[in-house]
């Protein structure tokens, strides 16, 4: 299936490249960086490039292109889905998907592939089997290893590779039994320059960090399961019970993994956590424009909003801000036009100010349109959704009391227009 994969940074140049077949020659990716050039943006690259004998299936994570190579018409979404896997397996090895840390441990990311791809098609794609399978880098493994000549690469193959259920090992022994589950919702809002909401949706995810002994059995359900929309799921649930009575069963991973992503077409359920008063204006006569932009919390939301940051994309013709915040710290990059306005924790007493000037180049026309507003903001222990368990039910060999189910962090993204 996958026939190659090259790793590109934002620069151009490519800094690894595994081949699983004969060997394909690097102009292959001219192709690629055509299209790069057209879409201006990373993110605007398509992910599917046909070339005259060959299929460029690419992502873009953490300021890296994966670019896999493939010969034979497959199913895109399928080596999309293996892309991320990769990436997310650097992830989970290396602290982060870097092209630092990625040459840093070259051999293990060669490891990691050979194993993960087994004559181009995905064999063991599971955190915890690799994991078994080869060693995760350590400071004083690399020392005995350089000392003693050894690798990271383990001598016999894990018991559940070869088992109906390849995503768990066998014989697995806790003193604590405990499961911890995370429901993380990230908010997608456009808003007008009234307020009203012009489009909202939710995307949400469950992970899980499951250490429980033995071969466990867990039984997941909700109180308003009709909520949730365009599901996935990890390949441990039992999907026909889904789909009769909305129930999770499955036998988990031992350790991290991602229970399920979901979708919430929300339109007029969700609610915004904060308003906006902005006034960005460009004179007719001059070389100036004025700023003046307040952000506050909503006071039904009960909750404290933190990590606020405010993104604004200029026009091409401002040179310079003169800014002044009254809380937290404002940057613009005159070189990519980008205004960041990092304002942290929302106080309800003392609303967050920005005013100032602009500098625009001298005989340029005024600016058309008003620029947008993006805002990234968190906040601890809600559900937007409304999403709510109602039972985890479990069976453990030699039970013993666990820990059980958390709400964490639900993020915030939303747009709004002036």
């Amino acid at each position: 299936m996958i026939h190659s994969l090259f790793l590109i940074n934002n620069a151009g140049d490519i800094f690894l490249e595994k081949h699983w077949k004969s060997v394909i020659s690097r102009s292959v990716c001219d192709y690629f960086f055509e299209a790069q050039d057209k879409a201006g943006e990373p993110d605007n690259v398509s992910p599917v490039i046909r070339t005259p004998h060959h299929y460029l299936i690419n992502i873009y994570r953490e300021k890296i292109f994966f670019v896999s190579v493939i010969q034979t018409e497959v199913p895109p979404l399928f080596v999309i889905e293996f892309l991320h896997r990769v990436a997310e397996m650097f992830q989970d090895y290396f602290g982060e998907c870097s092209e630092v840390a990625i040459k840093d441990n070259v051999v293990i990311v060669y490891e990691l592939l050979e194993e993960m791809l087994d004559n181009g098609f995905p064999l063991a794609t599971e955190s915890n089997i690799l994991k078994e399978l080869i060693k995760p880098p350590t400071i004083l493994r690399s020392m005995v290893n350089t000392i003693t000549g050894s690798s990271n690469v383990g001598e016999t193959l894990p018991t559940g590779q070869l088992s109906t259920i390849p995503w768990r090992r066998a014989g697995v022994k806790y003193t604590n039994n405990e499961a911890y589950f995370d429901v993380v919702e990230e908010i997608d809002a456009i808003l007008d320059k009234s307020g009203t909401t012009v489009f909202a949706e939710i995307q949400g995810v469950i992970d899980a960090c499951v250490k429980l002994s033995g071969m466990p059995d867990l039984t997941l359900s909700f109180m308003n399961p009709r909520l949730l929309d365009d599901v996935s799921f990890h390949p441990c649930v039992r999907f026909k019970r889904w789909e009769s009575e909305r129930v999770l069963s499955f036998i988990p991973p031992d350790g991290n993994f991602r229970l399920m992503s979901y979708h919430v077409n929300a339109q007029n359920l969700v609610a915004i956590p904060v308003y906006v008063r902005q006034n960005i204006n460009f004179f007719e006569t001059g070389s100036s424009g004025r700023v003046d932009i307040t952000v506050g919390p909503k006071q039904t939301m009960g909750k404290t909003v933190e990590n606020v940051i405010v993104t604004i994309h200029m026009p091409k013709v401002v040179l310079s801000a003169n800014l002044t915040a009254t809380q937290g710290t404002y940057t613009y990059d005159p070189v990519t036009k980008i205004l960041v306005w990092d304002i942290g924790k929302l106080n309800q007493q003392k609303l967050p100010n920005l005013k100032g000037s602009l500098s625009l180049q001298s005989g340029a026309p005024k600016p058309e349109e008003n620029p947008s507003l993006n805002i990234d903001l968190k906040i601890q222990q809600l559900a937007i959704s409304g999403l709510k368990v109602n039972r985890l039910d479990m069976y453990v060999e030699k039970y013993k009391p666990f820990k059980g189910v958390k709400y964490v962090t639900k993020a915030g993204k939303f747009q709004v227009r002036t």
